[in-house]
């Protein structure tokens, strides 16, 4: 029996993946700040870590987060357009995120401009949004994987936080996923039938739930057959990259 929900997410965070990408993150975090902005703070898994560092947390999703922590304030807020001040924070936090934005430069400029000191970005790695995408039930479209808009590499994200300096750079983790535009093309056709259909993300057009096919017609079974066969031989040629890149950028450390 497969898990769900608060089990799944518990079974993921427990997983060791999860535990190295988290490691590397509170590694990361500067010492001696007094405030941050946790950005994206879903259920509070990481504005609790931050507690632990900073005497003033203020965790920010687009509905006011639910949860209760000691020492922490919650408020709704948009990344693109954020309701503070120039500076507003010591330190600002934001994992998992930038790669759900279509709008990415407003986003990473308003981080910027509320952070005193130090951004902290945590996103996936030179990720190929192509493997594992879904088609949507309701309006028919093909979605990108955990509604993954972005891709991001190291030199990405330095032109996108030009502003500040880079202090420090981590990859965590292991990722061989790569697929071929043909391939890619038809697994389409085929309906996508093997794609992240557990996430919670939902369709990035329509908005509705994201399912696995319920039927699919011999001609599309096949066309998803040839695409995983054209994925497999592709394999060995792919260079085993890092899962994740977590950068810190420094705005009093620009020459």
């Amino acid at each position: 029996m497969s898990l769900s929900g608060p089990e799944a997410l518990e079974k993921y965070r427990a997983s060791q993946q999860e535990l190295a990408r988290t490691t590397d993150l509170v590694r990361l975090l500067p010492r001696g700040r007094k405030s941050v902005l946790d950005v994206g703070a879903r259920d509070g898994h990481f504005t609790r870590l931050l507690t632990e560092h900073f005497p003033e947390v203020t965790a920010l999703d687009l509905t006011r987060p639910s949860f209760e922590i000691p020492g922490v304030t919650t408020v709704a807020g948009d990344a693109t357009q954020l309701a503070f001040p120039d500076n507003a924070f010591d330190c600002v936090f934001c994992a998992e995120v930038l790669e759900h934005i279509p709008a990415l430069e407003a986003a990473c400029k308003e981080l910027l401009r509320v952070a005193r000191h130090e951004v902290i970005i945590g996103v996936p790695y030179r990720q190929d949004t192509r493997v594992g995408r879904t088609t949507c039930p309701g309006c028919g479209k093909t979605n990108p994987p955990w509604g993954h808009v972005n891709e991001f590499d190291e030199a990405k994200l330095r032109l996108l936080f030009v502003g500040a300096a880079v202090r420090e750079v981590s990859l965590v983790g292991e990722n061989r996923e790569a697929t071929t535009a043909l391939a890619a093309g038809l697994m389409d056709l085929g309906g996508n039938p093997w794609g992240s259909y557990d996430q919670e993300e939902p369709c990035i057009y329509c908005g509705s739930q994201i399912m696995p096919p319920e039927q699919r017609s011999l001609a599309q079974k096949v066309l998803s057959g040839v695409a995983v066969r054209l994925d497999s031989a592709l394999r060995p040629f792919v260079r085993p990259h890092g899962n994740w890149i977590h950068m810190v950028f420094a705005k009093d450390e620009v020459r």
